[in-house]
């Protein structure tokens, strides 16, 4: 039997070893879905931490209840490990590791460069490897497959290799790794046919695109369409705040229209892994066909200057009272890059910090789900809880991330002045005249 049929087979019946490199958002996720079907999973990591906990059935990522990872390691489905060499124990790899911007925002590769030298070191006939990391198109042709091919490995007949980006979405509480759609890409039929069987095992729906490129593009081009439609959104409130207009008011009388119109809210800037960073991994490669995408990097300007505009109000808030930011305690709610989780990722309030700090402020954090968080110079810095002896202490409260479990209603009765970024306080009637929307 071939090694394809042999590894259909395999992954028909759940008895294929599935490995996921990388257990942080995506993969913690993807590990705890596929083994809740049956597959035994092994997890790799570097942090010793992380093994030790999944390892003790304990959960360090919010969608994934400790309860559950406790049923699956009691079940011997799960294990971590730091412990590479046994990559060749697994029918299917999932590569789940980050792929950030360097210094001059160009794709660093490097996690997914020493993940594909790690596979490659231990690679066996009949293996399947997936990507799923956010990158730009051409990645799984150009970076891996070659390294693969140096193994006297045949891509298709003796391997099998494709892209799946993640479409992970932390803190909802609609979707799950179950019912979010998979596209795949596979560089041979063999390799897509594979690749959407497994994910078939415990994906709802799986979509098939010509090629990993495809599959690659396609996952930019979801992001780069939220990021554009975010920067259209931001540059309108920069307009209606010159003209006196209430941006909210406008948005919501727009989304009356019941076709034709998409609903996207103005925020202090943009957070998260992938919407902040996949317009320059597309801009990126667009350079290397000699095209450039202004429209995409102009978008990304527009969304950069967001915190800038935030201090611009907070400094409004402040003049009110007769007060300069310098000296002035200002109080950020939500650390976050979204609501209800507790993934700081690119969040704004790293450069709205950076932004008030500079002109002298002292600058407090709160939120309910993040102790302690670390800058993109891994700087230490703590949240404190929010009471009322900080809101009355505080000369102006800016709320960067609308939390449900803020009381809104409470915090603009004791606050000073609130400036509010997310319109989180629309429900709020009495003491309007403290909020400054953004």
């Amino acid at each position: 039997m071939s090694y394809f049929e042999t590894l259909r087979t395999a992954i028909g019946e759940h008895k294929a070893c599935v490995g996921v490199i990388g257990m942080g958002y995506v993969g913690l996720p993807m590990l705890a879905r596929a083994a809740s079907v049956g597959f035994h999973v092994l997890g790799f990591d570097i942090s010793a931490e992380r093994n030790a906990m999944i390892n003790a059935g304990t959960s360090y990522i919010g969608d994934v209840p400790s309860a559950k990872l406790a049923e699956l390691r009691q079940a011997g489905l799960i294990e971590a490990t730091a412990d590479f060499e046994r990559l060749a124990e697994c029918d299917v790899i999932l590569i789940c590791m980050p792929t950030p911007l360097n210094a001059s925002r160009d794709p660093d590769m490097s996690y997914i460069e020493t993940a594909t030298a790690d596979i490659a070191k231990r690679l066996r006939p009949g293996q399947l490897i997936i990507l799923e990391s956010t990158t730009y198109p051409g990645t799984t042709v150009e970076v891996l497959q070659p390294q693969f091919d140096a193994c006297q490995q045949t891509v298709g007949a003796t391997y099998f290799l494709a892209f799946s980006p993640e479409r992970i979405d932390p803190g909802s509480e609609h979707f799950q790794v179950q019912n979010i759609p998979k596209v795949v890409g596979g560089v041979t039929p063999q390799c897509a046919e594979l690749t959407r069987l497994f994910y078939a095992q415990f994906i709802d729906s799986i979509t098939v695109v010509s090629s990993p490129a495809a599959a690659e593009m396609t996952k930019l081009f979801e992001n780069i369409f939220r990021n554009v439609n975010i920067a259209l959104v931001n540059e309108l409130t920069l307009i209606c705040d010159r003209m006196g207009l209430n941006v909210w008011e406008i948005i919501d009388a727009a989304a009356t229209k019941p076709f034709g119109f998409m609903r996207f809210t103005p925020g202090p800037g943009l957070g998260g892994h992938c919407i902040p960073l996949d317009p320059f991994y597309l801009a990126w490669k667009a350079r290397q066909f000699d095209l450039s995408a202004r429209f995409i990097e102009l978008a990304g300007e527009i969304n950069m200057m967001m915190p800038r505009f935030v201090r611009e109000r907070v400094i409004q808030a402040l003049n009110r009272d007769q007060k300069s930011v310098n000296g002035s305690k200002v109080v950020l709610l939500g650390v976050a890059y979204k609501k209800n989780i507790d993934d700081y990722r690119e969040s704004p309030v790293f450069k709205v910090m950076e932004l008030l700090l500079d002109h002298g402020a002292e600058v407090v954090c709160c939120d309910p789900h993040i102790d302690t968080f670390f800058d993109h110079h891994n700087r230490e810095y703590h949240t404190v809880p929010l009471t009322d002896d900080l809101l009355r202490q505080a000369d102006c409260v800016v709320i960067i991330t609308d939390h449900s479990a803020f009381d809104y209603a409470h915090i603009v009765a004791v606050a000073p002045v609130i400036v509010d970024t997310r319109n989180a306080t629309h429900t709020v009637s009495a003491g309007r005249e403290k909020i400054i929307l953004l």
